[in-house]
Formats: C-alpha cells, structure tokens, sequence
C-alpha cells in the first residue's frame, strides 16, 4: 500500500512535469516577520511544540548496538537516549534521582552510568542498581529512584521520543502513517558515516530553508542547484511534508544518465525516483537523499530551537546503505 502511495505520488510529479505546472494555491502568503522574534511566542514554541510534540531524537544507527548511547539537550531538557539489552531504544530524562546531576556526557557504549556527583549507579534501562555507601546513606527504595523514562518508539530506522513522562499524545498516531513511506529509504540497515552540528538563526527561519526550493537554482547556483528547479509540489500527511519537483526525468543512481520515466513501466520505477525529494517531519526533521559511496545515502537534519530567539542548532546526520 505505501509502495503504491509512492507511485501515486511520481505519477503526479510526471503529469505535472511534462505540463510544465505545478500544484498552485489561490493567493500569496504573508507571514508577520515578528513570528521569527518574538521573545515571548519562542518561549512558547518551546514549551507546546517542542516539549509536548514527539521528536526524532536519533537516528536509529546513531546507537546501533545494546550499550550504545548519547546524551543531548532538547530546549534545556537533558536526555539520554540508550540501546538496550533487549535491542529496544529507549529515551530518558539524563538527571540523577537523587539531586539531578546528569548521569551520562557526550556519547559511547556502556552498560551502566554513574552519576559524577554522589556516584549513584543506573543500569542503561534506567533501573537503579546501586547507591554508593548505602550503609551511610539509609534505605532506599531502588524501584521508586530508576531514571524517568520519556514515550520512545523506534520506527522506519528512526527513534522518536516525546519529553514529557505523562504524555498521552500516541506518537504513532501522530506519524499519520508518514512513517510506513519513511520505511522505503531501508534506514533500519543503514549506518551512519558522519555528523556535524551548525548554528543556525531562529528555528522556524532554518526549518522554512528545508520547505522552499524557489532558494535552489539562486543560492545553490554553484553547486547542487544548477541542476534543480525551482518548483516543488507538497504532499501532507498531518504536518509532516514531503516536497518534490514536478519533472518525468530522474537522474539514475551513480551516473549522470537522465531517465525518463514516462518510457518505462511504473512498476520499473527505481526507489531514486519514488523517494525523491525533501521529506520534512514537523517540526524539526529534514531528510535528503544523494548517491555516494556506491550506494544511496540521505542527510538526515535534526534541528533544535537555541537559548534566545535568533539561535538554533542543527546536527547533519550522513547516513549510507553501505558502510
């Protein structure tokens, strides 16, 4: 079925580009440039989208093995994001139970994390397995101390996770069965080959960089966006987009050749040109796909609103079919 969404998608992308048109709506938009900086609307984007929304938090080869884990910080929140024993992902909140000291830095493989502060140890599923100089310390209830775990689902090679303990907001639901289309760039067996975090200015001024490609063929001209156009339809799936361009040509994977795809059968159609594109999850993913290394690989962006309302930060994730 989702295969099939696909095809329906390319069939529209064809028709539109050998009309040369593309998807219109009835009239301009104007967006107030106080959306962008004001201070009081950007502690609020905070607190109801990014620390109420699911968010995608890894890619699921950032940590591809149980003990692999990273610690970050989402809108001052500190999370720590492990692989368990079991294979599953799990997020939680990287704050010690007993005076909040964050329990894990950077990134690695470990099957335990001890907090730095009074040397309180947690098991990598968030269990508290033991509290220094216990006969010092007094009883402790371990079962009532483990790490406050976050709603985690783990899905089309990607981990998102909710930073709010007693949220009842299904993240599945909220995927709008976007991810059973994300599951076709074959993430789950991918492997990440490089990142690197850049500052940004306001979140919703990167963020719009990923849902415009009037930008390609002007700010791009040097590089990549000689060879785009400047068109994009949109196809949504509750607030998550996907933009393509309108065009029956797709370049074959690793080779300049063009291939027009109103001469080949739909069911021939290769995975380059059913993925095509920029594909957005709100609202802070963008995934775009490019050959290299003899396979198919995708930067995956994930980006997060900074301390003030002109910063941001986004970490590029290079991932690739082959390792």
């Amino acid at each position: 079925m989702s295969r099939q969404k696909l095809i329906e998608m390319t069939r529209s992308l064809v028709k539109h580009g050998e009309a040369d048109t593309m998807e219109l709506v009835d009239d301009v938009v104007a967006v107030a440039a106080s959306d962008y900086t004001d201070e009081d609307r950007f502690e609020l984007e905070k607190d109801r989208i990014f620390k109420r929304l699911p968010l995608m938090v890894a890619p699921s080869c950032e940590v591809p093995e149980p003990g692999c884990y990273k610690a970050m910080e989402i809108a001052g929140i500190p999370v720590l994001v492990t692989r368990q024993k079991d294979g599953t992902a799990q997020a939680f909140l990287n704050s010690c139970t007993h005076r909040g000291n964050p329990v894990a830095q950077g990134s690695g493989k470990a099957t335990r994390f001890t907090c730095g502060y009074h040397g309180w140890t947690f098991k990598n599923n968030g269990d508290l397995l033991a509290v220094a100089s216990p006969k010092d310390f007094g009883t402790v209830d371990k079962a009532a101390f483990c790490l406050k775990k976050f709603p985690t689902l783990e899905r089309a090679g990607l981990i998102w996770t909710t930073l709010d303990p007693e949220s009842n907001l299904d993240i599945e639901s909220y995927l709008c069965g976007y991810d059973e289309l994300l599951e076709h760039f074959g993430f789950d067996n991918w492997h990440l080959f490089e990142q690197r975090t850049i500052p940004g200015p306001n979140w919703k001024t990167a963020y719009d960089g990923y849902l415009d490609f009037y930008h390609l063929p002007v700010l791009h001209k040097d590089t990549f966006g000689a060879d785009f156009f400047n068109r994009a339809n949109y196809f949504a799936w509750g607030p998550h987009q996907r933009l393509s361009s309108p065009s029956k040509f797709i370049q074959k994977t690793g080779s300049d050749e063009q291939l027009d795809l109103t001469e080949m059968d739909e069911k021939d159609w290769p995975i380059d040109a059913l993925l095509q594109g920029v594909w957005t999850i709100f609202p802070h993913i963008s995934i775009a796909s490019f050959y290299g290394g003899g396979g198919r690989g995708a930067m995956i962006s994930q980006l997060f609103p900074g301390k003030t309302v002109g910063e941001s930060f986004t970490t590029q994730f290079y991932v690739m079919e082959h390792e």
